[in-house]
């Protein structure tokens, strides 16, 4: 609200904004943190700068309400176009972060939950303008080996993906860029996470996510595979097209994210070893390689498929 103190915001619980390239595992992430007994984290949102924006232009209550409805996402959340209006106005002019936190607040009392975040890996690239709206945003950047990004995202594109050294610069330019946007906000506020660690060691890494959001321990996280399927039949209706692929991106999106209703299989990691021909490899490396060694990835041990 607008009379809202600082200690007030400061009072906030942290909401974890999950964030990386897409293939980089956030899913899981996503699916790991839902489980817990207290926190409800919905779909892919993708409208959170677009609110953000909108609101701050004064452009009224309907421009407001189509950043949100007109988003190709809005039908997987289970909010209605009026219910959405209604808490809009209901807000009073709070500001951005009331209207977005008004979205949220809504979808976790569907889901029963007191506590709410979100996972949208593009919003690596809106660190910056989320977090300066959101005082308790709390950004987890899960990052994957790029090599093996690069494969899944060539196996599971809908269109042809560019060289491994396009991919390579692209992959080192986001997690760069979610780097110097973090180093923008005050305090604790951001913390990287690796995929293959999650997937290795997952209650360990977990643990140390739950205490950056302040979430006590929750043994129900690591059997969020029991009721994946569930979390993700939110996204089985089709999208609002915009292009070629109108007739099978509904069971598609379903699709691409089933491996999240079994367990954790570290034999599926690594696959750049195998799978990446050496001349891939190596115009990978020639790119990404100072990155990959930062991070700790093992570099140069592909062989050719």
């Amino acid at each position: 609200m607008i009379g809202r103190s600082r200690g007030e915001e400061a009072d906030r619980p942290p909401a974890p904004f999950v964030v990386g390239l897409t293939r980089s595992g956030t899913t899981l992430l996503r699916m790991m943190l839902d489980a817990h007994r207290e926190l409800a984290i919905p779909p892919e949102t993708h409208f959170v700068p677009d609110v953000i924006k909108a609101v701050r232009a004064e452009a009224g209550t309907d421009a407001v309400l189509a950043a949100f409805t007109d988003n190709r996402t809005w039908n997987d959340f289970g909010i209605s176009t009026e219910e959405m209006r209604g808490r809009i106005e209901a807000d009073g002019g709070g500001g951005a972060a009331e209207v977005v936190r008004a979205f949220f607040t809504a979808y976790a009392e569907r889901q029963g939950k007191e506590r709410w975040g979100d996972k949208t890996p593009a919003y690596m690239l809106s660190i910056q303008r989320i977090g300066r709206t959101l005082p308790e945003s709390r950004f987890i950047h899960l990052i994957r080996d790029g090599r093996d990004v690069a494969l899944s995202q060539t196996a599971r594109a809908l269109n042809e993906q560019p060289p491994p050294a396009e991919q390579a610069a692209r992959w080192v330019k986001r997690i760069r860029k979610a780097r110097d946007q973090a180093a923008t906000l005050k305090g604790p506020r951001y913390v990287e996470a690796r995929y293959e660690d999650l997937v290795r060691e997952p209650e360990a890494t977990l643990r140390r996510i739950c205490e950056f959001v302040e979430l006590p321990w929750d043994e129900g996280m690591l059997s969020y595979h029991e009721r994946a399927a569930e979390r993700l039949s939110e996204m089985a209706g089709e999208l609002r097209q915009e292009g070629a692929h109108a007739t099978q991106e509904a069971g598609y999106r379903v699709d691409n994210h089933a491996p999240t209703t079994k367990p954790p299989d570290p034999s599926k990691l690594d696959k750049w070893r195998t799978q990446m021909s050496a001349e891939d490899l190596a115009a990978y490396e020639g790119v990404a390689g100072e990155m990959l060694g930062e991070l700790g990835y093992e570099l140069g041990a592909g062989t050719a498929a």
